[in-house]
């Protein structure tokens, strides 16, 4: 099938900057991580009785691809609002990408969807943003703690987890088929592919 857009995932560690980069190609961009599965799911991983939410089982990756194949394919659909703080989508909303070939889809968990994206024929390129380590340790608790996303507490042991847990995370996305690079790298690669893409 032959599709009006097509998406570029855009991985990273948490609080890499994923959202801030998205914004800054100009083009749109779709949140994956709104699609979370709610804190009641039964298919939720779970170790010592609570939710592993940095698993990539904690994430909905089936509805996540149909919503990019919708939007490539009719350039709009419904997508999830997700409340961190209430592990739950607490509502839905209009996304549209008409007049723009490409938009961006970003999150965590990008990086596993890559493969499918581009066995539909969907995908136009899939990146894992990389940083300094203490950067994204930084980014990522100022804007927890901004977003009271969980307790101060809960959020800093979580945050020196994933200090250490990132080396391993950024493996994997690039295992998944997301290349690694930097912020300045990525604009500029997907300023080429805007730059090659006659506009809908």
């Amino acid at each position: 099938m032959e599709y009006r857009h097509r998406v570029v995932l855009l991985a990273g560690p948490s609080g890499s900057g994923k959202s801030y980069i998205a914004q800054r190609t100009g083009l749109p961009v779709l949140c994956l991580d709104d699609f979370y599965k709610d804190g009641d799911d039964p298919t939720l991983p779970r170790h010592d009785g609570l939710v592993d939410w940095d698993s990539p089982e904690s994430w909905d990756a089936g509805t996540a691809v149909e919503t990019i194949a919708r939007l490539a394919h009719e350039g709009k659909a419904e997508v999830p609002v997700y409340a961190i703080g209430a592990d739950r989508r607490v509502a839905t909303r209009p996304f549209q990408v008409t007049g723009s070939p490409l938009f961006i889809a970003e999150g965590i968990f990008a990086a596993e969807i890559v493969e499918e994206c581009r066995r539909r024929g969907l995908l136009a390129g899939a990146y894992a943003l990389r940083r300094p380590r203490g950067t994204t340790f930084v980014r990522r608790l100022a804007r927890d703690l901004a977003e009271q996303r969980k307790a101060p507490k809960v959020l800093i042991r979580r945050g020196v987890a994933l200090l250490r847990a990132e080396p391993a995370v950024l493996r994997r996305q690039t295992g998944l088929g997301a290349e690694a690079a930097r912020a300045g790298e990525i604009l500029q690669r997907v300023a080429g592919m805007v730059a090659g893409h006659p506009r809908q």
